[in-house]
């Protein structure tokens, strides 16, 4: 596939994009749904973690979210309207197996069904995630993710989903940023289950992974046209200065941010020194005989979630980054608690994060140098801003489209430079609950009344629609 630069009949000259790259926009289960005790639904985490005072800003939940669950087929319909190829979206666990285990609930299936059915009738290819944080409660109970068994089950759950729909969506991804569902929910206890047990979190980490390779096993085996990956968010990371404390700072970050994940996937091994760093913490006999080898089961496909780049200081209690955590929590950088995080004077989303887009361009080329050869996607990637809605029933996302833009140039560069990009998945379709900061941030290209729970595209939105159409970014007139 070959990009190029192409002059519109209407003037403007187009950074055209490879024939059959995918647009799309993606959410999960937990964070649109709502609807947590319909129809045969059992709780997740999240229901247990929400109900916890102080765990979510404002005591919020998503009890109802945005509804999504009764409005999908609306829901789809704004969809196509915007010309979306794609939606990515998650399984709620509980709503298929209330117990993580044993009996399936046929009618959180049958949502499932009709979902995907709907978006196939509307043109929209389905990608579905298999795992966005929503674990079985009652598997928590039982040990949660420092348990082997809990991977053991949902190798058995991966293969019920992928049985009942894998004739009709095509690609599929296993568990959603495992480095979130384990660090966050098990060291730092910003996220569910709300623990802060740091040896506890690097055993979540291994059974996340192992949990990927036996559920791409369980898929495999039975004999479907479908295309599975795996799906990690990566960081761009930057000492602050050339001093031997901030390189290994640095270092420290990269390992378990990223390739952690990545080289026991691609690669069949954990890095070295990584595992060196998170023997301060415990051992590391959970790792057994004939896990790396499931782990790194051959995948079709790498998803890519990036939305900004760390800047990072070995010497503790440094310049503090705008980013943090909304509600009381501790660090969840195991093993690496003392490295600091730095603003480097990038421009801010309203989470605080750093925009740099130079640093999804840096990563995209670091796997595709680094590692085997993959096809990736990018399968989130977005921004936070204080949006308003107007009298006229609009939202000028000026920030956010610029965003977009940037971003997708960078997709481009990355193409340009022989990067194997096969797609882009806006994050995220709609706003949402947005974990333990509740409904204060909006990351959304359609904008959601939190009173009537109204879908109203925002100028970003608009300009996505544009952008799918012509195929490619628009070049600014020199």
């Amino acid at each position: 596939m070959t990009t190029q630069e192409t002059q519109t009949s209407a003037g403007p000259a187009i950074l055209d994009f490879p024939t059959g790259f995918v647009w799309g926009a993606a959410t999960s289960a937990y964070q649109i749904e709502g609807a947590v005790s319909a129809d045969g639904r059992g709780t997740s985490i999240w229901d247990t973690f929400v109900s916890r005072p102080g765990r979510v800003l404002n005591g919020e939940h998503a009890d109802l979210a945005v509804d999504h669950y009764h409005r999908y087929r609306d829901d789809v319909k704004l969809m196509a309207e915007l010309g979306l190829k794609a939606y990515r979206f998650s399984v709620s666990w509980p709503r298929i197996q209330p117990d993580g285990k044993g009996r399936i609930n046929q009618s959180g299936l049958d949502f499932y069904r009709r979902l995907t059915d709907e978006l196939l009738d509307h043109g929209v290819d389905p990608w579905l995630t298999l795992y966005h944080w929503d674990l079985p409660q009652a598997l928590e109970e039982a040990g949660g993710w420092p348990s082997r068994d809990t991977a053991l089950r949902f190798a058995d759950y991966a293969a019920t989903m992928h049985d009942a729909l894998g004739d009709r969506v095509r690609h599929w991804s296993t568990v959603n940023e495992p480095w979130c569902a384990a660090f966050l929910g098990y060291a730092s206890g910003e996220h569910a289950p709300g623990r802060r047990e740091p040896a506890q979190a690097v055993r979540a980490a291994h059974h996340l992974n192992l949990a990927h390779g036996l559920a791409v096993r369980a898929m495999r085996a039975q004999g479907k046209d479908t295309q599975i990956g795996g799906c990690v968010n990566l960081y761009a990371i930057t000492p602050e200065t050339g001093s031997p404390a901030d390189l290994d700072a640095a270092r420290r970050i990269d390992g378990l941010q990223n390739r952690f994940f990545l080289d026991a996937l691609l690669k069949g091994r954990y890095p070295q020194d990584v595992l060196e760093d998170l023997r301060a913490v415990g051992e590391l006999d959970f790792i057994r005989d004939g896990d790396m080898e499931t782990i790194s089961a051959p995948l079709d496909l790498l998803l890519v979630n990036y939305y900004s780049r760390f800047t990072v200081s070995g010497t503790p209690g440094g310049a503090a980054s705008a980013a943090a955590a909304p509600t009381d929590s501790g660090s969840p950088w195991v093993g690496s608690e003392h490295v600091s995080f730095v603003n480097a004077g990038r421009p801010v989303t309203s989470m605080g994060w750093e925009i740099d887009d130079s640093g999804l361009l840096e990563i995209l080329t670091w796997v595709a140098r680094e590692y085997p050869a993959i096809p990736m996607v990018i399968s989130e990637n977005g921004a936070a801003f204080d949006d308003e809605l107007t009298a006229e029933d609009a939202v000028h996302d000026g920030d956010r489209l610029a965003y977009f833009d940037a971003h997708l140039g960078a997709c481009h560069a990355a193409i340009m430079a022989g990067v194997p990009l096969r797609g882009y998945f806006a994050w995220s379709l709609m706003d949402n609950f947005e974990w333990a900061w509740g409904y204060g941030k909006r990351f959304g290209l359609v904008y959601v009344d939190r009173e009537t729970l109204r879908r109203i595209p925002k100028d970003s939105a608009l300009w996505y629609a544009e952008t799918i159409k012509a195929g490619g970014l628009r070049v600014p007139a020199e």
